[in-house]
């Protein structure tokens, strides 16, 4: 739920509710792809249940927890994905149409500073991790939280995400599960 901890910690409860509102709950089999690599996406994904699987070709790099935020980097630069994204078991997403997400970002700036702030900061920690792993040859093969790692001024914001997400996955709950 890292990525989500990021992006939802920076956006604010009215940004929250205008993605669980703009979003539309999508339930995804297991084995299914909602991402192929090479081929352009009309949405970004926040994994409401479940698990995801990120593969470049036959090579699984990722393992994604509920919370997470996929095709957030083909988004930013309007480039198809350069991997895959698989559900491992039966899994809900919320998929925010990248049209919708486009015309909020034009018409409110306050919302576009924060998304893009939050994207950037999640991007910046993800090369960190990236660096660090090929220093030390460790493996990320999962994407388990570790808020030891966090840099300080996040934590503060864990319980805002956490609340945000929470407030989305309610949301969703109420108004039915959807394809």
């Amino acid at each position: 739920m890292r990525k989500a901890l990021y992006i939802l910690g920076i956006l604010d409860d009215a940004d929250a509710s205008w993605l669980a509102t703009a979003g539309k709950p999508r339930s995804i089999r297991a084995g299914s792809a909602i991402i192929e690599q090479g081929v352009p996406v009309d949405s970004i994904f926040i994994l409401i249940d479940g698990q995801l699987q990120v593969y470049r070709g036959s090579v699984e790099i990722a393992r994604l927890l509920a919370g997470e935020i996929v095709g957030e980097v083909s988004f930013v630069d309007s480039r198809p994905p350069s991997a895959s994204v698989k559900a491992s078991v039966d899994s809900r997403v919320l998929a925010v149409p990248k049209a919708a997400l486009y015309s909020k970002l034009q018409k409110d700036l306050g919302f576009a500073s924060r998304f893009y702030l939050s994207v950037a900061t999640f991007l910046a920690d993800r090369l960190r991790e990236a660096n660090a792993r090929m220093s030390t040859g460790k493996s990320a093969a999962t994407a388990e939280d570790d808020l030891d790692e966090l840099p300080p001024d996040m934590l503060e914001n864990i319980a805002l995400a956490s609340a945000r997400f929470d407030m989305i996955v309610k949301r969703l709950a109420g108004g039915g599960a959807g394809n």
